[in-house]
């Protein structure tokens, strides 16, 4: 296997996907705002959207590992975009409400689950184990110009044509995204697997087979290692990305607009590791790829929490993502590459949940620390992110160790 037609099919249905998940980052707020102006229903859009994640991850990590792949790929994108394209109908003949907003992320959140989950889990089908990183780096580039440059703005410019100009939008990008991952190769092996499976042991418990990736994860020091990792990478994040807003307004001195650039500049880093990520692994093995890439963010985070200037700053949050990006293509390689084919989705839906609790606790702790200085988070990420790289150089082994 090369990167040939089969990951061009799921690299062309994830960008689409991608273009509406970007469009959904900005649409989705702005409706909720144009229906109340009650910021607790407004923020809570986005506090649905963690909680649907985080409760759905487990099983549909056991669905991943159950059910074609390829099917659920298809199934999840056309189901989102017949779902948005309802929603689009309801406000185009404004009959929509704050409930069906709130559904409809909810929907959006399971499926987007479902998809991502599925999309990880049948990449190692698609290409060489040895081009895992240069197939998850092209994916992450695709990403990151989807969801941060592309998609945002195109959002703002539909919205303010109608609003359910963007949601018509995300509808169909999703449907044809659906319709692409068609063209996916079907894998008879996997077939034979599952119904094999599905006659020896009968109906089985979700219950345990979620509770059997749990088990995997946790007797694997490696992959498991790197869970904890990325957990405690995710407090750090979220230590700094929860309070970034005031941070730069109150010591970088910037305005609405001027953030929004920041954080754009920064997304560049993001997009630079990406393209890199393959060279420097093969270059530095994986060991230190991902220890030299956490260092760097705690160095960014240091320079930040010193900074005031804001050019500097975005320079520094550049750098940040872009660790964060190297961080993540090979977590994701190496957990493609040591969980057996028929774990990958209980596995990857574990490693998600623990992510999303260190999402969630990063976030408690950035609010809670900033009450007594906007400094305090970002400096205590830095040193988060300190433990982290020591972590990734003990626990990663030596690439001659790394079995596939």
């Amino acid at each position: 296997m090369t990167t040939g037609r089969g990951f061009g099919v799921l690299w062309s249905a994830n960008a689409l996907s991608n273009l509406a998940d970007g469009l959904a980052f900005i649409s989705m707020p702005l409706l909720a705002a144009s229906m109340t102006d009650d910021p607790r229903i407004v923020a809570g859009l986005a506090t649905l959207y963690a909680i649907v994640r985080l409760f759905v991850a487990l099983p549909i990590g056991v669905l991943v590992d159950r059910i074609d792949r390829r099917l659920l790929i298809i199934n999840a994108n056309l189901l989102r975009g017949l779902a948005l394209l309802a929603f689009a109908l309801t406000l185009h003949l404004g009959l929509s409400s704050l409930v069906i907003l709130y559904l409809s992320m909810a929907v959006v959140a399971t499926l987007e689950s479902t998809a991502d989950n599925a999309a990880v889990a049948i990449l190692p089908s698609l290409v060489d184990r040895g081009r895992l990183d240069s197939a998850n780096g092209r994916i992450a580039a695709t990403q990151l110009v989807a969801d941060e440059f592309a998609g945002p703005p195109l959002g703002g410019f539909l919205i303010a044509i109608a609003a359910a100009a963007p949601v018509f939008a995300m509808g169909g990008l999703w449907a044809a995204a659906g319709l692409v991952a068609l063209a996916l190769p079907v894998h008879p092996r996997r077939h034979n697997q599952l119904g094999v499976a599905a006659t020896l042991h009968g109906p089985r418990s979700v219950y345990k087979e979620a509770l059997e990736g749990i088990a995997w994860l946790a007797h694997h020091r490696l992959v498991g290692g790197l869970a904890l990792i990325g957990a405690l990478a995710s407090v750090g994040y979220m230590l700094t990305f929860s309070i970034l807003v005031l941070f730069a307004w109150e010591k970088l001195g910037l305005n609405e607009t001027s953030y929004g650039l920041l954080l754009a500049c920064s997304a560049l880093g993001g997009l630079l590791g990406s393209l890199i990520t393959s060279k420097l692994r093969n270059k530095l093995g994986y060991r230190w790829t991902i220890a030299g890439s956490l260092l760097l963010g705690a160095l960014s985070m240091g320079g930040l929490a010193m900074s005031t200037n804001p050019i500097i700053a975005g320079a520094l949050l550049a750098a940040y993502i872009l660790h964060a990006v190297v961080w993540n293509i090979c977590s994701t390689s190496l957990r493609q590459r040591l969980v057996p084919d028929a774990m990958l989705g209980r596995v990857g839906g574990a490693t998600r949940v623990l992510g999303l609790l260190g999402l969630a606790l990063g976030s408690f702790l950035g609010g809670f620390l900033g009450t007594t200085s906007l400094v305090t988070p970002v400096a205590t990420a830095a040193g988060v992110f300190v433990v982290c790289s020591i972590l990734a150089a003990l626990i990663v082994q030596d690439e001659s160790t790394i079995s596939d």
